[in-house]
């Protein structure tokens, strides 16, 4: 019988991203990672949120700028005492928000991420095409990672194997995009989704 196979994965990072930057107390590059609080300050009717950063050598502090000078009433309720409260989940949702490290001019160390694969769905459908299966990897934070080590990770293979089904045809990269990455492939008892 054939068929069309089509499976869903998103790439979820485990940890908010840490920082490489030059730390003034330590005087060189060193690592800074998310602290899960935050620091609010008023002035007047304004209100400036910072989510905190602490280098692991020194525990030297920096600040990521949240929201500056927003009025309290612009500022979702639920979040601002969310904020006051130093709700981790909040911090661990903002400490993977890469505009927010894009906006405060942070470096992201890429060689420093955890991250795994959370499967979101699968589907089957009757083809005339032979047995396939399609794969899409969702990559919403847009995590640097090349496309033959994302199908290297669905498969349970090495990125040489992926290399050489890639050259062999057996494996068709059908969009290579930061956001996603899909390719098709004929199964094979040597692969297991």
């Amino acid at each position: 019988m054939s068929y069309l196979r089509k499976i869903e994965y998103e790439l979820v990072l485990r940890d908010s991203f840490w920082i490489l930057r030059n730390c003034p107390k330590c005087g060189r590059k060193t690592h800074y990672i998310n602290t899960k609080k935050f620091r609010v300050n008023a002035n007047g009717n304004k209100l400036d949120v910072w989510l905190i950063y602490q280098c692991v050598e020194c525990k030297h502090t920096l600040n990521l700028t949240i929201y500056e000078r927003e009025k309290v009433s612009d500022i979702p309720g639920e979040e601002y005492q969310r904020f006051l409260n130093n709700d981790e989940q909040l911090a661990e949702i903002y400490g993977k928000n890469r505009q927010l490290f894009r906006s405060n001019r942070a470096d992201i160390d890429f060689d420093r991420l955890h991250y795994g694969l959370d499967k979101l769905h699968e589907t089957v459908e009757g083809s005339g095409l032979g047995e396939q299966i399609m794969i899409t990897v969702k990559n919403p934070c847009q995590i640097k990672i090349r496309s033959d080590k994302q199908i290297a990770m669905v498969l349970g293979l090495s990125r040489n194997q992926v290399k050489g089904l890639l050259e062999k045809g057996e494996i068709e990269l059908v969009t290579d995009l930061p956001q996603s990455v899909s390719f098709t492939f004929f199964r094979s008892s040597r692969m297991s989704t």
